[in-house]
């Protein structure tokens, strides 16, 4: 399933298209992918202004002028491409190449900017996992989707004391409360190992251990709340790099796969200078963690 950086990259390849066009027809070629499309789905849509197009943790949300919201989500293999006169892209980074067969294009948006340039975007989805839904605006923040969603992890509202306020008392391990979306939202498996790794945590460590007695916030909590940030903002860095080369967008997850330190790399040494550890992998709530046992403490 994507990322947290992946579906940023994907609002951001899909923004130019989406935002300020009038969708003037949608094809809709199925009732339902995971869930049943909203009743009147194409009409509520046809004709319409987008506004805007944002993400909050892993799903795309697209503001629609009537006061709807277009929420929508990837599941394991849904895609999006954009078809324009001119060229064909793929809005997004992904670690293996999504689908362009036909019959798995399930919706797919005729745009027209006030400027006159007209766009196609396809979403793709052989799987099905995905799906799209209707939300009113002032009541999206109350739906059982976001109700219960935690603070964003990009931006400088996630510091060290936000950390300790969420994790303090917690007994879960570190890595079982950075995945818990109930605090901190769209944080996914591969990018919390990979800054467990660049603070030098220890992933089965009791998550209250990053705050004080007093509650204020540990050195470690502000240097956690730091390389969250920074290890989101180079995967967005390194898929972003990809659609600015539209003929080489082919689905790949942009570049940071290949600067993994410690995701998938069991067996290997530790990228730590002077460490000499070897990366292990251990099983947390039916996921694999990867880490250095040496280094990370």
């Amino acid at each position: 399933m994507p990322e947290l950086p992946e579906v940023e990259t994907v609002k951001r390849g899909l923004a130019p298209s989406f935002e300020g066009a009038v969708i003037a027809k949608l094809d809709q070629n199925r009732p339902d992918l995971r869930f049943p499309f909203p009743e009147n789905f194409e009409g509520r849509l046809t004709g319409h202004k987008v506004t805007a197009l944002s993400r909050r943790s892993k799903y795309l949300l697209a503001d629609i002028e009537t006061g709807d919201v277009l929420v929508m989500h990837l599941g394991m293999s849904g895609s999006f491409r954009i078809e324009t006169d001119a060229d064909e892209l793929s809005p997004g980074a992904f670690q293996f190449e999504r689908s362009k067969n036909p019959k798995h294009d399930h919706v797919v948006f005729h745009l027209e900017q006030k400027s006159g340039a007209t766009a196609r975007i396809i979403y793709n989805d052989p799987r099905r996992f995905g799906f799209m839904t209707l939300i009113e605006r002032a009541t999206l923040g109350d739906h059982p989707l976001f109700a219960k969603m935690g603070m964003e992890p990009l931006g400088n509202d996630l510091d060290g004391q936000q950390i300790a306020d969420l994790f303090s008392g917690k007994k879960a391990p570190l890595k079982a409360a950075l995945l818990d979306q109930r605090l901190i939202a769209g944080l996914g498996n591969i990018y919390v190992c990979e800054a467990l790794w660049r603070s030098g945590l220890n992933p089965i460590r009791a998550a209250g251990t990053l705050a004080t007695k007093t509650g204020r916030a540990t050195d470690k909590a502000k240097l956690l709340a730091e390389m969250i940030r920074d290890t989101l903002s180079d995967a967005i860095e390194a898929g972003g790099s990809t659609l600015r080369d539209h003929t080489k967008a082919d689905g790949s997850l942009g570049y940071f796969q290949h600067s993994f330190a410690v995701y998938d790399r069991e067996g290997e040494p530790c990228r730590t200078e002077g460490c000499g550890g070897t990366i292990e992998r251990i099983v947390q709530s039916n996921r694999s963690t990867f880490y250095c046992p040496r280094c990370q403490r």
